[in-house]
């Protein structure tokens, strides 16, 4: 994937969901990795000529582990520098709470929450209306799984989601691309790619499905194609 066909996945998500409007302020939840990474990358170059114009905020979420602040957040500051986009930087505690005080069996449903109510609540803070995640295709297949095998529901996060309470809207422009291309993406551009230092990273139900998913693809070629398609469809029709 090179940077046109990125801005053309982009471009085409966020025109099919009218994701984007004149005058919005969009917090970009950054965390690093090649995914929040490449989706900041490709909203800039698309920000000089998007006919609605936004501006962009890019937002870490510290989870209180010390070593990996000191590591990542200059990377991530030079990186959003160079893209001429401001970034800042939430201090919280939700590493020890989570893995020292609670010492949660199963953690990632409660840093998943923390981390998005302190990105929601300091959004707000700075006047953000909007708050872009760099969910990709493959993510909107396995959550769906994730809901059926583990919760016994089928669920999945809508391509755009407005929180009534806050006034927030959370929009998913990453959507229509597959996750290898953002890593080739990455490699090709040279784009910074932190380690994830969550001690859970590679052990979760979440890496349980993508391995299932692909076990699955040798027998069953179109299956993640079919789901993908099938998840939008529904997303359209209950948008009408």
């Amino acid at each position: 994937m090179d940077t046109q066909k990125l801005l053309s996945y982009l471009r085409q998500c966020i025109q099919q969901y009218n994701m984007i409007q004149s005058g919005d302020v969009i917090a970009v939840g950054l965390s690093g990795g090649k995914d929040s990474m490449t989706m900041l990358y490709g909203l800039k170059k698309l920000q000089a000529f998007y006919p609605e114009k936004f501006d962009l905020i890019a937002i870490y979420v510290d989870l209180g582990i010390d070593s990996n602040a000191k590591q990542v957040i200059p990377v991530m500051k030079q990186y959003c520098a160079s893209l001429q986009v401001p970034f800042h930087t939430i201090q919280t505690q939700i590493y020890p709470i989570i893995f020292k005080e609670r010492k949660e069996k199963n953690p990632c449903s409660l840093c998943a929450k923390m981390r998005k109510g302190a990105l929601n609540e300091y959004a707000l803070s700075i006047g953000c209306n909007k708050i872009a995640y760099a969910h990709h295709k493959n993510d909107f297949i396995e959550t769906s799984i994730m809901s059926l095998f583990f919760e016994g529901h089928y669920y999945c996060f809508p391509p755009v989601t407005h929180l009534d309470r806050t006034g927030l809207t959370l929009i998913r422009p990453m959507l229509f691309i597959d996750e290898k291309e953002i890593k080739g993406f990455t490699y090709k551009n040279n784009i910074p790619v932190l380690h994830n230092p969550c001690p859970a990273d590679g052990y979760t139900k979440r890496q349980e499905i993508k391995e299932f998913l692909q076990e699955t693809k040798l027998k069953y070629p179109d299956l993640q194609k079919n789901l993908n398609s099938a998840l939008l469809h529904y997303f359209e029709e209950t948008a009408e």
